[in-house]
């Protein structure tokens, strides 16, 4: 062979080993990516593309993320996940120690909730994430100590998915502004990382949330338990005398006095009314300040024979400062406590869904006499409403507290039950046979045990956090309300949550939804007024179809906007393809009969603000040529005697 050619051959193929080489090497360590907080990643999903969190936050508000870790067919070990601080351009910083990190916890749903055929379906059986694995005990400050499942470092099978909860909380005290930082995974196998985009918005949520509610312990209340609860905007319905001052702090404002009557649906049958004076002694033995509450009888509509010991019930309770709160529809027979003021009987009416769609003609009445409507929720008892069984969309979570239930007039939220646990609820969620023949998998069951993860009380569910975001969703409409602005809001609440059986299944609808009232609210704040509007009126228009599959996209010009960022792909966490000046960018010739994603950041000197994402799907591949002409006619063309 000759020198040179064999020279040529050898450089070439020693390129060529260190391009596979580099290839070899980025494919073995894992790929990582952003996904939104309302979407779930099953363990076999194909990864996604964008590496951006972009949240927007008041102050004293939670806003979650999740990181996907996707493992190479050989499969990680050892895999660690870590965040930085976020700062600021203006010199501030968020400390990490306000972003908690959690594994999420795969269990197997082995048949589906009741399938009503209705507009809100579960999705069946399969493997959910659910369970939180804390990455620092929330008591303590430190790791773990103890347990069997860990939440790092950890392994991920070839080709498989482990998604990590991020929960960023923003510090009542920070400055408003844009803040950035980072997240890493590390890997025997190697490294990747992606980045945090923060815009804390120029307002503060109360500490103490205008959603009341009630979710109760039976086994599980310990301090940490209820601390836990307290930490997701959710009230436990009732405490210890001694531990109300210090879970006041976290933002506890009512508690349930007791005691319960023992009226039920399958009992119909109530003890006598306890004395004013036992009251009385129930009341003083709470802090000042705390709204009380007597949980005194559960679902007794079908119990009219009770009214009258109801009645000497709420008569008493309230000469004690002790409201009655029962789970029933409202109704005219208990409008009247018997004391001659005209206060009800029942002050807190606590409603499933079909309840409160069977009492139009009493709700009126009830909130003109200023009685409160509380919503609540078990099991699977219509074909439209939200569900909170594991194998409902997240979004049904969310739903309820927030903007359903500022578009109803509800003003609480109630579980019969957090800690309902079989002997290994990590793993196993199904109870088919225990409430009926049918499966409930998750029922009653919101909080997972500490000490299987080594932590002291228990350990949240991802639906905890859903149903979080839907109590702050229900402040910003309050904010606004007291702003001044409750006409608009409540109009931008029912767009997405106008009652029970009109609601969005559409999380971006949502996040566009609340996009919007955050805007508003820190325009009011006066801190980040010079923020650009959010990109609007899409086009192609979200859900379009047919579109061209070389199409141009625009949008409405964001106020203030010097730049855009336009993100778009196949999936709903499209990532970042460019930045123009103008409004419009061309993605290039697209896929037939493919649905794509988009998004746009509109960004000044003061910071971005993002448009919803938007869809569309393009057209099916058109038919090639002209059809062919008809042949072979029978009869035979010019035949005879046919």
């Amino acid at each position: 062979m000759n020198k040179r050619v064999f020279k040529s051959n050898l450089a070439l193929y020693v390129l060529f080993a260190i391009l596979f080489a580099g290839i070899a090497s980025a494919q073995s360590g894992p790929i990582v990516w952003v996904i939104p907080s309302l979407q779930r990643v099953r363990p076999s999903d194909p990864a996604g593309t964008g590496t951006l969190a972009e949240l927007y936050a008041g102050k004293g508000e939670y806003e979650s993320f999740q990181i996907g870790v996707h493992a190479p067919g050989s499969g990680l070990t050892n895999v660690n996940v870590t965040v930085s601080d976020l700062t600021s351009g203006a010199g501030h910083t968020i400390s990490k120690s306000n972003i908690a990190l959690f594994r999420e916890q795969y269990a197997y749903v082995s048949s589906s909730s009741p399938n009503w055929g209705g507009s809100n379906q579960p999705m069946g059986a399969g493997w959910y994430p659910d369970g939180l694995i804390p990455f620092v005990d929330p008591t303590t400050g430190l790791p773990p100590v103890g347990g069997t499942l860990k939440a790092v470092p950890f392994t991920v099978g070839g080709s498989a998915n482990q998604p990590i909860w991020v929960d960023v909380f923003v510090p009542r005290t920070a400055a408003a502004g844009l803040y950035t930082g980072t997240y890493t995974v590390t890997s025997t196998q190697g490294t990747a990382s992606g980045s945090i985009s923060l815009q804390v918005w120029n307002f503060t949520l109360p500490a103490k949330p205008t959603l009341k509610s009630s979710f109760l312990y039976w086994t599980a209340g310990s301090l940490a338990a209820q601390q836990e609860l307290l930490r997701n905007k959710i009230s436990p319905a009732s405490v210890s005398a001694a531990g109300e001052l210090g879970l006041m702090g976290l933002g506890l404002g009512l508690t349930d006095t007791g005691p319960f009557s023992g009226a039920d649906v399958s009992t119909c049958t109530m003890s006598p009314a306890p004395s004013v004076a036992t009251f009385q002694a129930l009341a003083l033995a709470q802090q000042p300040g705390l709204y009380l509450y007597d949980y005194s009888a559960d679902e007794i509509d079908r119990c009219p024979g009770l009214f009258t010991t109801i009645k000497q019930w709420a008569h008493n309770m309230h000469q004690a400062g002790i409201n009655n709160l029962i789970t029933m529809s409202p109704n005219s027979g208990l409008f009247d406590d018997g004391s001659g003021t005209g206060r009800s009987a029942v002050d807190d009416w606590v409603m499933l869904p079909v309840m409160y769609d069977s009492s139009a003609s009493t709700i009126p009445t009830a909130l003109a006499k200023g009685d409160k409507l509380w919503s609540y929720n078990t099991l699977v008892q219509d074909a439209y409403s939200p569900k909170w069984e594991i194998d409902f969309a997240p979004i049904n979570f969310r739903i309820q507290p927030g903007f359903i239930s500022q578009s109803l007039n509800l003003s609480g939220l109630l579980y019969w039950k957090v800690d309902d646990w079989n002997s290994s609820p990590w793993t196993n969620p199904n109870n088919a046979g225990k409430f009926s023949s049918s499966n409930y998998p998750g029922e009653g069951m919101l909080v997972y045990p500490g000490s299987t993860v080594g932590i002291t009380g228990v350990a949240p569910s991802m639906r905890l956090k859903w149903l979080r975001d839907g109590v702050e969703d229900y402040e910003y409409v309050t904010l606004l309300k007291s702003a001044g602005k409750g006409s608009w809001a409540m109009t931008m609440a029912q767009s997405v949550g106008l009652n029970w059986t009109s609601w969005t299944r559409d999380p971006n609808a949502l996040a566009s939804v609340r996009q919007q009232l955050g805007n508003q609210l820190d325009l009011l704040g006066g801190g980040s007024s010079s923020l650009p509007s959010a990109p609007a009126s899409p086009s192609p228009a979200s859900g379009a179809i047919n579109v061209s599959p070389a199409p141009t996209l625009s949008w409405s010009a964001g106020s203030g906007a010097t730049s855009y960022d336009v993100y778009f792909g196949t999936t709903s966490s499209p990532s970042l393809k460019g930045t123009v000046t103008g409004t419009s960018y061309l993605p290039g010739t697209l896929s037939n009969d493919t649905v794509y994603y988009w998004k746009v950041v509109a960004k000044n000197a003061s910071g971005s603000t993002s448009s919803a994402v938007w869809s569309f799907k393009t057209d099916a591949p058109a038919t090639s040529g002209a059809p062919s002409a008809p042949a072979s006619p029978s009869p035979a063309s010019g035949a005879t005697s046919v």
